[in-house]
C-alpha cells in the first residue's frame, strides 16, 4: 500500500467530541464531527464507539471514495483501561469496512501526532487532563487522566467546577466574584445551579463549558478567577513533572486540547512550566494525525499500545 495515495479513514473519538476525517496522503477529502461518548472501556463500549463512528462517517459526502478505503486508524477514549474492548472495536471496524484497523487511546494518538512517532510528552487539557510520555524504549509514562471523580485536575471540567463552586461560595457570603454574573446566563439564582447541573446528561461536559467564563473573568482581573487559573497551572505543571518521573531535564512537552487553545491560559501555563525548567514545543500534529500514522505505519515505538486487526501499514 502506498501511504501517499491510499485512502485512510481516521477518527478521534473522545469523551466530548468525535471527529472523523477521510484522507488521501496529505490531502483532506472530507471531515465531520459530533458529540463524544463515555469511553470504550465501559459496558457496551465497543458498540457505542462503533455506532458513533458510523453515524459520524454517515455525515461525510456520499460521493467520497469510501469504496477505495485502504485502512482505518482510530484514537479512542478509554483504550488504556480495557485491552479486550479495544481489540473488539478493532475487529468491528475491520470486519465492517473490510480493511485493516488500528485502535489506540486518544492520548496515545495525540502524543504520536504531536511528535510524529517520536519520543516526548504531551499535556492534553480538555474536559479532562492527562500527561502522556513515551520513552526511547517505547514505554508509556502517564500522570492523571483518572476521570472526573478521581482526577483530571486542572482540566476544563476542573476549572469550570471550581468557578461554579466559587459562585455558590459568594452566594453563601464568601468572596465576591464576577462569575456570579456569568452564571446568571445559566440560572436565575445561584441556588438553582445544583438542579441545573443535575439536569444534564453529561454534567462534566456542562461544567467544562463554564471554563471559558472563568478564563474570561480571570483575564479581566477577577481575583477569584485568577486564583483558580493560577492553581490549575500549578497542578498541570506537577502533572507534567510526574509523567517525566520528576527528572531534572524532563525533555520536550507539547500542549494540546481545547483549554490549551486559550492564548491567555496557554501564556500563564507556559510561564509555570518554564519556571519548572520544562521546555514547551509546538506540536507537529494532533490526535487525528497520530491515528493516521498508526493506520499506515508499523514498527512505531508505541506499537505495544496499538490494537490491530488485520495486516496493516507500511514501514
Amino acid at each position: 500500500m502506498e501511504a501517499s495515495t491510499s485512502v485512510v479513514l481516521v477518527a478521534d473519538i473522545g469523551k466530548s467530541r468525535c471527529r472523523v476525517e477521510l484522507r488521501r496522503g496529505n490531502d483532506l477529502l472530507a471531515a465531520a464531527d459530533q458529540h463524544g461518548f463515555p469511553g470504550v472501556h465501559v459496558d457496551q463500549g465497543p458498540t457505542l464507539a462503533f455506532d458513533l463512528l458510523l453515524k459520524t462517517v454517515a455525515l461525510l459526502a456520499p460521493a467520497l471514495p469510501l469504496n477505495s478505503l485502504a485502512t482505518i486508524g482510530a484514537g479512542v477514549a478509554g483504550v488504556e483501561a480495557s485491552t479486550e474492548n479495544s481489540r473488539e472495536l478493532a475487529a468491528l471496524l475491520a470486519h465492517h469496512f473490510r480493511v485493516p484497523a488500528a485502535v489506540l487511546s486518544d492520548a496515545t494518538a495525540a502524543q504520536l501526532g504531536a511528535f510524529d512517532g517520536g519520543t516526548g510528552t504531551v499535556l492534553i487539557i480538555g474536559t479532562g487532563a492527562v500527561a502522556f510520555r513515551f520513552d526511547e524504549a517505547g514505554l508509556l509514562h502517564r500522570a492523571d487522566g483518572w476521570g472526573p471523580y478521581l482526577g483530571d485536575r486542572g482540566s476544563g471540567r476542573w476549572i469550570g467546577q471550581q468557578g461554579l463552586q466559587a459562585v455558590l461560595e459568594a452566594h453563601d457570603g464568601g468572596p465576591a466574584t464576577s462569575l456570579t454574573a456569568a452564571a446568571g446566563a445559566l440560572v436565575e439564582s445561584p441556588d438553582m445551579l445544583p438542579g441545573w447541573l443535575a439536569a444534564h446528561e453529561n454534567p462534566y461536559r456542562a461544567m467544562a463549558r463554564f471554563a471559558p467564563q472563568v478564563l474570561h473573568a480571570a483575564e479581566a482581573g477577577d481575583g477569584v478567577s485568577r486564583d483558580i487559573i493560577g492553581e490549575a497551572c500549578r497542578i498541570l505543571t506537577r502533572t507534567v513533572q510526574r509523567a517525566c518521573g520528576n527528572q531534572e531535564s524532563p525533555g520536550r512537552v507539547a500542549l494540546l486540547g481545547g483549554v490549551a487553545g486559550s492564548e491567555f491560559f496557554a501564556g500563564l501555563l507556559l510561564n509555570s512550566l518554564s519556571s519548572a525548567g520544562i521546555e514547551v514545543v509546538t506540536p507537529l500534529g494532533d490526535g487525528l494525525d497520530g491515528a493516521a500514522l498508526a493506520a499506515v505505519r508499523r514498527g512505531l515505538i508505541h506499537e505495544r499500545y496499538i490494537h490491530r486487526d488485520g495486516a496493516t501499514g507500511t514501514n
